[in-house]
């Protein structure tokens, strides 16, 4: 059954009218002309709606619990995944995910936060927050990926690295830090896309690309709008005002140079069409990939150090 956020409900009347009316379709009266006018009136209302996004109603959307995650973006974009685990030093981080992957005939290695989709995946996931072996995983990859010469796509979609003792007690600043600095150093293409929420450190330490893509719905900030909320008002109820401070949208961030390219979402979000936002995707990763295998590994590290270099600068 279709989730529908708050902002939705208007479009959840209609489409509760249209199920009706599918329901009744073996009854005698002829409904399809019904049935026709107020699909295209849902349709039209939800292409409206999604036009106008406040940046913390795309929050509400970037968070929505049906939206596709690491694991739907293997199954349906990606061919031969073959996971890698492990850190080499603690354990396993199930919130990061990574592996070899086929992307249109080409040798990937691919890496992502995973969130699970059910309160027992969910768990299993830690809700996408990685922990310092995820970390050190992710490095191991990266390491494994620049020594082989194979391109590394990740997939940020994390409200943020784990803040639990255990791991700070294991270095959770430093492991995030040696993350990016791994990005940085490659001598291979990078590609990452925020496919959801780019939480803070936790994103950074999987997103410091050359080219940095992003869903229309997604969001990508510093701190989330909850948090921002609780430390400038001391309440987060204030989150939608912070939200709108915070130019956390794919629109806001590609006017700053922040990111490269927005990837267009299914009418409605990623989490109504799944199949056609992971094309979206996958098509624009290729696309970049096919530019970027151009270059030599001077070339990439340079362009990577003087893309995150000019964030901030005034023209």
């Amino acid at each position: 059954m279709a989730s529908f956020l708050d902002f939705e409900k208007p479009v959840a009347e209609l489409e509760a009218k249209v199920a009706e009316l599918r329901s009744a379709a073996g009854e005698d009266v002829d409904i399809s002309r019904e049935l026709r006018r107020l699909e295209q009136k849902s349709a039209a209302l939800l292409k409206t709606t999604y036009a106008e996004l406040t940046p913390w109603q795309k929050t509400q959307v970037a968070r929505h619990s049906s939206r596709p995650h690491f694991r739907d973006y293997v199954a349906h974009g990606f061919d031969h995944f073959m996971p890698l685990g492990g850190d080499r030093l603690y354990g396993n981080d199930e919130a990061i995910m990574g592996g070899l992957a086929t992307l249109r005939g080409r040798q990937i290695m691919l890496i992502g936060h995973e969130k699970g989709h059910d309160t027992e995946t969910r768990i299993k996931h830690n809700f996408g927050m990685g922990k310092p072996e995820g970390y050190r995983k992710a490095i191991r990859l990266m390491e494994m990926a620049d020594k082989f010469g194979l391109p590394v796509v990740t997939l940020v979609d994390t409200s943020g690295a784990f803040p639990g003792i255990e791991a700070e007690e294991r270095g959770q600043a430093e492991a995030i830090a040696r993350s990016t600095e791994a990005c940085l150093a490659l001598g291979v293409p990078m590609i990452a896309a925020v496919v959801g929420e780019g939480g803070s450190g936790g994103a950074v330490a999987l997103a410091s690309a050359e080219r940095v893509l992003m869903f229309e719905h997604a969001v990508y900030s510093v701190i989330s709008p909850e948090g921002c909320a609780s430390i400038l008002w001391r309440t987060a109820s204030k989150a939608p005002q912070a939200a709108e401070a915070m130019r956390l949208t794919a629109q806001d961030l590609l006017s700053i140079d922040v990111i490269d390219r927005i990837v267009l979402e299914p009418a409605g979000g990623a989490h109504r069409n799944p199949a056609e936002a992971v094309g979206n995707l996958t098509d624009a990763i290729n696309e970049e990939l096919d530019a970027l295998c151009l270059l030599s590994p001077d070339q990439l590290r340079t362009r990577r150090e003087d893309r995150f270099l000019a964030i901030g600068r005034e023209v």
